[in-house]
């Protein structure tokens, strides 16, 4: 009792030490900041599925936790709050399309966004809706000739843009991004506009707030700092371009701002740290042309992140960038790490959900949901890896559709775990959301 004590006691003076609210569980990440690390420690042994909650399509949302429920959108159109200790439905309501982002929760009010272009505002506590406010219309990313796909002259729609920008709330306001290529402020009581930012394509990455600026990506490939009163710039970042085949690009990533540094993932393969005030880089990761979709978690003087193809997971050093830690995993990483005591979760598109330890990396326990162990279709070889040759046909027009449909039917873990009094949530392409102990 002695050393768990100390543990749980060590742990809650580095979060105030970094100056993490130890009750904000309430919105993607975490808290404004964006920061991944979870006010409480994960359990260091798998022991049990608490529970699992069945939804009618897969879950890309990320779950949060505000009193005893835990809130979360669903690919079939609804947004969910189902009780903490026992994965009852408390309510659901109906959007008009499907909800891969990821709520959040503040003073009895639920903002997300859905696929129907419609930002809503519900009752926490009834999910009737307050208001809803209306953007220019959701899209994805698109291109011609997007990842060398023929016909080279052909616009395709990036599958692989799979999430929704997921609000973030401070002073009265709530700010999320669109694919109408806008970044949005609002009201927070009355759903009316502030303001609006205009960017040159898709908004998908989650915003971060950090000393009244808003900090965001877009698939123009430009990372931009606004102020979060005026929505006037104050500085942007150009990541990388590929004009030929459209797949070096993009900030999808979200980011995270810590002690005056913002870290963020881009497509073009890179992990940038920009100091916060200038948008001046101060280092970049490169990751072998694979994408950094995960958002970085950031705790004390390490960044933890991972990759998409390379299936990476890995940490750096926050001053410098240099290799701490570099693990190989099984399947692509799109799922954000989580920093929860002595612990770091990742969901994996294997339809895994793993645990590792925080300082060493070292793989400590993994869940496999069980559409994973079913392996239909011989989408994962022995290993757990893709399988890849059978996945994408080269002759067919349908090839890369139909390889990457066979991926995430797998039970693909997109959504970032939520760690409340030592359980673990998060979604499954599945269709169920999981609780483990």
């Amino acid at each position: 009792m002695k050393r768990i004590f100390s543990r749980v006691l060590s742990f809650a003076l580095i979060a105030l030490s970094i100056g993490i609210d130890c009750q904000a569980q309430s919105m993607f990440r975490g808290d404004a900041t964006h920061s991944g690390v979870s006010a409480s420690a994960a359990p260091r042994q798998f022991h049990r599925v608490k529970w699992k909650f069945a939804t009618g399509d897969r879950i890309v949302s990320s779950p949060v936790q505000d009193g005893n429920v835990i809130y979360f959108g669903g690919d079939d159109g609804n947004v969910y709050a189902v009780d903490a200790a026992t994965g009852h439905l408390i309510w659901k309501r109906s959007t008009g399309g499907p909800v891969p982002a990821t709520p959040a929760v503040v003073d009895g009010t639920v903002y997300i966004g859905s696929y129907d272009g419609k930002f809503y505002a519900l009752n926490a506590k009834t999910g009737a809706v307050k208001w809803k406010f209306a953007t220019e219309g959701e899209r994805r990313f698109e291109a011609k000739g997007l990842n060398s796909w023929q016909p080279k002259n052909q616009t395709f729609a990036d599958p692989f843009d799979i999430y929704l920008s997921s609000p973030v709330a401070a002073d009265g306001n709530v700010y999320f991004g669109s694919g109408d290529g806008n970044l949005y402020a609002l009201n927070a009581a009355s759903g009316e506009l502030r303001w609006k930012f205009k960017t040159g394509d898709v908004v998908h990455s989650s915003p971060a707030i950090a000393n009244g600026v808003v900090y965001f990506g877009s698939w123009d490939s430009y990372f931009y700092a606004i102020d979060a009163g005026t929505g006037k710039e104050k500085w942007r970042f150009h990541g990388g371009e590929d004009p030929m085949s459209h797949n070096q690009v993009g900030f999808e990533s979200s980011p995270a701002v810590v002690d005056g540094v913002v870290y963020t993932g881009c497509r073009d393969s890179n992990l940038y740290a920009l100091d916060a005030a200038t948008g001046k880089e101060k280092w970049r990761v490169f990751n072998d042309l694979s994408w950094v979709i995960t958002s970085p978690a950031v705790l004390k003087d390490k960044v933890f992140f991972g990759t998409s193809d390379s299936s990476l997971y890995r940490v750096v050093e926050a001053a410098t960038g240099k290799e701490a830690v570099k693990q190989k995993g099984k399947a692509y990483l799109f799922s954000s790490p989580v920093v929860a005591g002595d612990i770091v979760l990742i969901g994996v598109l294997n339809g895994t959900l793993e645990a590792r330890d925080v300082k060493t990396g070292e793989l400590v326990w993994e869940y496999q949901v069980d559409t994973s162990k079913q392996n239909n279709g011989w989408v994962l070889n022995s290993a757990r890896e893709f399988n890849d040759p059978l996945l994408f046909p080269s002759n067919w027009r349908e090839g890369p559709f139909v390889g990457t449909d066979r991926q995430f039917n797998i039970g693909a873990v997109f959504s970032t775990p939520l760690v409340a009094n030592g359980v673990v949530y998060f979604g499954s392409a599945d269709g169920f959301l999981y609780a483990l102990e």
